[in-house]
């Protein structure tokens, strides 16, 4: 193996990136060295891309960025004894001390030591990555990488989705993003009632009719949460998944609720978000949560049921696939929306012969399928 590696590197504080030549990481006692098969890009690598003020005030530089991967084990340290040389694994990308009050309750996905593998400790978008044993997700040998690199983000919706009961619920989910349209997968393989999907970008909706929801909201045309009570015959949804971050969306979403609905939230908004608590969250009596991440590891075993029976199919989702030296152009059609997930394949002649039959513009939809 060479001692150097390709890695995209997020090298000065500011946008844009750099695909150069990077040392390849050692294995410490309690960590495994990965070689990496594929990789997916999440909204939080475009906020690093972009460099705006969370990245600013959170991202460590320079660094090896993404997190979302599957790969194969290259080798392990000396004091690993689950993983061995040749498993196909990916990783939980939050690296936490084990010992705070909340890991030590079940409550590891909120430790307040954490470290991110990708954004404060050096992450995927490369040939090999380091991951400590204690993170590593072993995936079934006949997982194709592109999907099994969709786990992180899945875990996301999965979470956020079955935070309270969904069985036979009115669910409606606010942003349909990669994570949002998984949410909407989720829901409906979980047992909800009326799946609605709401955006105002029409390529992603139309994804969300792909996907399986039973009805899609275009709110940048239509009043949400009027729209939202039309298609649950007056009543609001019962379930209401906050996915966008966006101050009027979450406004909205929680005048859609119905009177004792669950809310759970997801997305992060970029300011403060006014809220009349009295009329819409209190005298409804609302259950809200905020979701970060994914439980460790009950998300993970939830996926992986869901996954490996069947329950959901997430590749009508991977609309493009890229090698890692097209990133530029990866990181414009993610910014445009006009894309459900993107996929880098670490092997040129695999991404080369997907790439043949795919579109790259930011037009109509072209489902790889």
């Amino acid at each position: 193996m060479s001692a150097t590696m390709i890695g995209l590197v997020k090298e000065v504080r500011g946008p844009g990136a750099v695909l150069k030549e990077v040392p390849v990481p050692r294995c410490g006692r309690d960590e495994v060295l990965v070689k990496i098969k594929a990789t997916s890009i999440c909204g939080t690598d475009v906020h690093i891309y972009r460099w705006d003020a969370w990245a600013e005030k959170t991202v460590v530089t320079p660094n090896v960025f993404g997190h979302e991967f599957a790969g194969i084990v290259e080798a392990v340290g000396s004091d690993v004894v689950h993983v061995r040389p040749g498993d196909t694994v990916s990783g939980e990308g939050h690296i936490v001390c084990g010992v705070c009050k909340a890991c030590r309750t079940g409550n590891a996905h909120v430790c307040p030591n954490t470290k991110s593998f990708g954004i404060t400790a050096p992450g995927c978008f490369a040939d090999y990555a380091i991951v400590k044993a204690s993170n590593i997700i072993h995936n079934a040998k006949d997982m194709p990488f592109e999907l099994a690199c969709l786990q992180d983000p899945l875990g996301n919706a999965v979470q956020t989705v079955l935070a309270g009961d969904i069985a036979g619920k009115s669910v409606a989910v606010i942003g349909a993003g990669p994570i949002g349209l998984m949410a909407v997968a989720v829901a409906k393989a979980c047992g909800a009632g009326a799946v609605i999907a709401a955006d105002v970008n029409p390529y992603r909706l139309e994804l969300a009719r792909r996907i399986g929801a039973d009805a899609v909201i275009n709110n940048g045309q239509v009043p949400l949460a009027e729209a939202i009570r039309e298609h649950t015959g007056g009543e609001g949804a019962e379930v209401l998944l906050e996915m966008s971050g966006h101050p009027d969306a979450i406004r909205q979403g929680f005048e859609a609720a119905a009177p004792a609905a669950r809310v759970s939230l997801l997305g992060i908004p970029t300011r403060e978000v006014s809220l009349d608590l009295s009329s819409h969250i209190i005298f409804k009596g609302l259950r809200i949560e905020g979701i970060t991440g994914r439980r460790m590891y009950q998300t993970w075993y939830q996926v992986k049921g869901l996954l490996e029976q069947g329950r959901i199919d997430l590749t009508p989702l991977i609309t493009h696939r890229f090698s890692l030296h097209d990133y530029k152009a990866a990181f414009e059609l993610m910014a445009s929306g006009q894309c459900g997930k993107i996929v880098f394949t670490h092997d040129n002649e695999t991404a080369a012969e997907h790439n043949e039959g795919e579109e790259h513009t930011h037009g109509g939809l072209e489902l790889i399928v």
